[in-house]
């Protein structure tokens, strides 16, 4: 279908149409007076629109453009609308014009629908929404604005492209109405971009254009245009489109509403369980539907025990206060250093840390992660007894053992209660090696040193005997890293 120019309207219509609007320029000239402000303007722009009018039947015909002629036939006919239920019972001959005018603009339009009557008066109930009306013409948004401002809606305009999209910035949009034909940035680009941002996207566009060519049309809906409107645009079907565009926006604001609400619930869970369970736990159960299941199953991992020399008797002749103050602070650094390493903390006992490095995620260097925890562990107990001086509490001193193994790792414990934890003879062996080290020793068992990938300074190995295990265990001294 060509768009770019139209053949001069038939004569029939065309003297109709400046026939009836010649009757009624003479009608009201005898009664403005009479008429309240609003409907007068509203007069003033009808006739406006019949200038126009005459002017472009008068233009040759390569000069006028199906979509400028649609532009004025829509003004004209919005204006006459709204004068046709705002003009009082009294003025009889002016509603009749108005009437004819309608009929004429109907058969110029070759529009089937009803101008007047009993459907232009039906009125769809929706919910009020805030509407953009994009439109270079001013008596277009005016229109626009007087029709669904009746409604209960809240419109504002905007002359141009990048106006409308500076509005869409600054204030949540319900629905877009859009013209197409517009100098600088047309209505083809402002959709793209609306479609485009990730904060408009959903924003329901209904295009209103004068140009009936099929290909742009299917371009625009191809775009995210949720719908399609000729000029001059029937009122009631436009309020039919606008409830049905609020509502989407309604549920999509719901949605994305649900999903925020979702999403800081996740973070407050993994904020809350994160300050007993490690990470990856705390994911499994969340991302897992099995995550909550009792049960484990065998994996290989590297223990690590840690325990502060003499504490009991350091915190027999503390204040409770201070004992508090004095753990706090060591647990809390050492949680850091470990969750660094990715480490899982199983417990803490009274002054003693155990964690693991291998479940519930197992990763090619756990044991290697398991020995630079702890010399950094270590290496942080400077600046914890720094801090302890300084407010006049004791200095501390820890030990750490180190062990590798096959442990049961899962969900332990009853169905109202139950930790991820780990149970296995190397737990047990892990301890014992723990109970002989010295303050600022770390100890780790043959099978840790056989499993490291990065190798250690190692100082004295020696071989232990541990109470409960009929065999000897092999230990070194962790030193140091390689560097």
């Amino acid at each position: 279908m060509n768009t770019g120019s139209t053949n001069p309207p038939p004569a029939l219509w065309s003297e109709m149409l400046l026939r009836s609007m010649a009757e009624l320029r003479e009608l009201f000239a005898a009664q403005e007076a009479q008429l309240d402000r609003e409907s007068a303007d509203d007069f003033h722009h009808l006739f406006e629109g019949g200038r126009r009018l005459n002017e472009m039947l008068a233009a040759p015909e390569a000069s006028t453009s199906r979509h400028d002629m649609m532009n004025v036939l829509s003004a004209i006919r919005g204006y006459a609308e709204l004068l046709s239920e705002d003009v009082g019972a009294e003025f009889t001959g002016l509603k009749e014009a108005l009437a004819r005018l309608l009929k004429a603009v109907q058969a110029a339009n070759n529009d089937n629908s009803t101008p007047s009557g009993k459907g232009a008066k039906r009125t769809m109930t929706s919910e009020p929404g805030f509407i953009l009306a994009v439109d270079d013409l001013q008596e277009n948004r005016e229109l626009v604005a007087r029709y669904l401002s009746r409604s209960g809606h809240i419109v504002v305009t905007a002359a141009s492209g990048p106006e409308a999209l500076a509005t869409l910035g600054q204030t949540d949009v319900d629905v877009v109405l859009l013209d197409l034909m517009m100098p600088d940035m047309d209505g083809r680009e402002v959709l793209r971009r609306i479609k485009e941002h990730p904060e408009w996207r959903a924003t329901p566009v209904i295009v209103i254009s004068g140009s009936q060519d099929m290909d742009g049309i299917i371009e625009c809906i191809e775009a995210g245009a949720d719908d399609y409107l000729f000029k001059p645009f029937n009122p009631v079907l436009l309020q039919a489109r606008i409830k049905a565009g609020i509502e989407r926006k309604r549920w999509h604001d719901r949605e994305e509403q649900y999903r925020q609400q979702l999403e800081r619930n996740e973070k407050f869970i993994r904020a809350t369980f994160g300050r007993y369970l490690s990470d990856e736990i705390v994911t499994d159960i969340l991302e897992r539907p099995e995550g909550l299941e009792l049960g484990g199953d065998l994996r290989r991992v590297t223990i690590l025990m840690s325990d502060i020399r003499g504490f009991t008797t350091i915190s027999e002749h503390l204040a409770p206060a201070q004992v508090v103050t004095l753990l706090n602070r060591y647990l809390g650094a050492m949680t850091d250093i470990i969750m660094a390493h990715q480490g899982t903390i199983d417990e803490f006992i009274g002054d003693a840390i155990l964690a693991v490095f291998g479940a519930p995620q197992r990763r090619d260097d756990d044991a290697d992660r398991a020995v630079h925890c702890a010399l950094a562990m270590q290496a942080a107990m400077a600046d914890i007894n720094a801090l302890n001086r300084a407010e006049g509490l004791p200095e501390i001193n820890t030990g750490i053992a180190l062990n590798t193994g096959d442990v049961i790792a899962g969900n332990i414990g009853s169905e109202r209660r139950s930790k991820y934890g780990f149970v296995g003879h190397p737990m047990n062996v892990t301890s014992r090696i723990e109970d002989i080290t010295a303050g600022g020793e770390i100890l780790a068992s043959d099978s840790t040193l056989r499993g490291l990938k990065v190798g250690v300074r190692a100082g004295t190995s020696k071989e232990i005997s541990v109470k409960g295990i009929d065999q000897s265990i092999v230990v070194h001294q962790i030193l140091g890293a390689l560097e």
